[in-house]
Parts: C-alpha cells; structure tokens; sequence
C-alpha cells in the first residue's frame, strides 16, 4: 500500500481547508435549508467560459480556491482546483446534477450549493426571481444584486461591471455567514 509523501498530504489538507470553508453549513440543525435553485443551463442566455480565483471568508478564515466554468444551452461544469490538485467537479444539464469530489472533501461541501451560488451570481434576476419560493425576491439595482426572504436580506451580490461573469464579484451570504469573491481571468 502506498504511502502518499508529505506534499501528498499538505495538498490533501489545504484542499480540506478550502473545501471546509466552502461548505454552507457546519451542522444541518443550526441553519435553515438551501433554496435549492436549479436554473436550466439555457436561461444564462449564453455560453461562457471563464477561470475564476475564488476566495472564500468564513468564521475569522480565508481560504482560496481555482476555478474553471463552462456554461452552455445544454450543461453547467465547473472544476474546482486547490493547489493544483482537482477538488471538486459538477456538471449539470439542467435535470440531472452529477460530481466528483476528492475523498477529503468534507461532506459538507455540496455540489448542489456550488451550482446555487453560481446561479444566483451569474443567471438573470428574472428567471432566479420565477424559481424562487413564495416569501423570496430577488432585485438588482445597479451593481448589486440583493436577495430578500421576508423582507429580511438573506445575501447581496456586487459587481465591478455589468456582465457578471466579467472582473470581480463578491457574495456575501448572511444566512450562511460567508462571503465568496469570484475574480474571473481576463479574456
């Protein structure tokens, strides 16, 4: 049986960390449900393909995370990179959500919440607004996106442009208490 090496391991425990600080929730009993947002792949309203750096903030920790997303009329895929080394990765076809993850993936970290975040960020207001359960709304005005349960601000997206998969994003996810900034490479 092999060993893995020292590097083996550091890599393995820093894609741990990453993957800890992307998961939504720490326990299910402490916080409330995901929205469970499964937009069809077309109503982007075009094909994309763009790396990010990912940078996630949570509970006094900073954690950073490569990614690659392709969106298509027919799929989602994204492929999550942590030093190098593939973490995590989902397709979705807008029926169907498949991943792979590395086995020292927290549980934790969802594919399910992946592809809600990045659909909350990326996809038209209009289509998350008709998806969404009763009691939710969603609003952009101007660079910021803001989503609403009751009344009560559950997350704010702002972005440093108007396409949104262009220069940088930041969410900040006050049910979940974290904040993601997506910095998408130049083309």
């Amino acid at each position: 049986m092999l060993r893995p090496s020292w590097l083996d391991r550091t890599i393995l425990l820093a894609a741990a960390a990453v993957a800890a600080s992307l998961a939504s929730c720490t326990a299910k009993e402490e916080v409330p449900a995901r929205l469970g947002l499964r937009l069809a792949p077309a109503a982007l309203g075009e094909s994309i393909s763009v790396q990010q750096h990912l940078t996630v903030q949570r509970a006094g920790s900073t954690n950073d995370l490569d990614a690659a997303l392709e969106v298509d009329p027919a799929k989602v895929s994204l492929v999550g990179l942590a030093l190098g080394m593939r973490v995590l990765s989902l397709e979705f076809d807008g029926k169907e959500l498949t991943e792979w993850r590395h086995p020292m993936l927290p549980r934790q970290v969802r594919a399910a919440d992946v592809l809600e975040d990045v659909q909350l960020t990326l996809w038209p207001a209009a289509d998350i607004a008709r998806a969404l359960p009763a009691g939710w709304k969603i609003e952009d005005q101007g660079l910021r996106r803001t989503l609403r349960r009751e009344g009560e601000v559950v997350a704010t997206i702002d972005y440093s442009g108007t396409t949104r998969w262009k220069g940088k994003a930041v969410l900040d996810n006050l049910r979940y208490k974290y904040k993601l900034t997506i910095e998408s490479a130049a083309e």
